[in-house]
């Protein structure tokens, strides 16, 4: 079972969103169960939970884990195939956003834009380098920081703004015969507690960008082949 998968058609996303469907994800993801199994659990009757189970096995959110006999029948276990699943943008291609139509460093949904693109392009990423039996060569960073005041962030965010800047100069070689392209991408956002979720205050978001190739929360390279020995 993998950790996360992303979700990229847009009839397997709409069979992940269904309610029991989306129970019945939750159920697999703790571990095999069968239809009889899981009957009880999301309390409607094993006929429908197989054909539920069928929707999902058919769009590859569910897996055969193993059969067992129990009296005259054959019960099929089945599991979940990630622990986790996120819905790509490419479910919705025709509206996905697009973060080159509007660019503004200061705007949470330009922000957005750049975080859905970022759960697309990795999400490709991710079924080509699975595809192909390849690693893939990826760097992420989190992490918090308290400011006391509203100019400390301003500060904080011009200098991430000229170091990023400073080394994307130093590494970038448009001209690198073989070169692998990468995008990077820098967001500064407030952190979200649990019990304010519902009413969080509209703080200030800042996102920093710089020119292409590069815009370090993550990148996302083409697949790189294992290494040998």
């Amino acid at each position: 079972m993998l950790d996360v998968t992303v979700i990229e058609d847009a009839e397997a996303a709409a069979v992940s969103l269904d309610p029991i469907r989306a129970r019945l994800l939750a159920e697999l993801a703790a571990g095999p169960a069968s239809a009889a199994m899981l009957a009880g659990k999301v309390g409607l009757p094993r006929q429908k939970v197989n054909y539920h189970l069928k929707t999902l096995e058919r769009h590859g959110l569910v897996e055969l884990a193993g059969e067992r006999r129990k009296g005259n029948v054959t019960e099929r276990l089945m599991r979940a195939t990630a622990a986790s699943y996120v819905i790509s943008p490419l479910a919705l291609a025709a509206v996905q956003p697009d973060p080159d139509r509007f660019r503004d460093q200061l705007s949470a949904r330009w922000l957005l834009a750049l975080g859905a693109r970022l759960v697309r392009d990795v999400g490709s990423l991710i079924t080509g380098a699975a595809k192909a039996r390849k690693r893939l060569a990826t760097f992420a960073l989190d992490g918090e920081v308290t400011f006391a005041t509203a100019a400390d962030r301003a500060a904080f965010i011009e200098e991430l703004t000229q170091g990023v800047g400073a080394l994307i100069r130093k590494y970038h070689d448009g001209n690198a015969e073989g070169g692998r392209d990468h995008r990077i991408v820098v967001a500064v956002h407030p952190t979200l507690k649990p019990e304010s979720a519902a009413t969080s205050d509209a703080a200030p978001v800042a996102a920093v960008s710089s020119a292409p190739p590069a815009a370090v929360a993550a990148k996302a390279p083409a697949p790189i082949p294992p290494a040998q020995g």
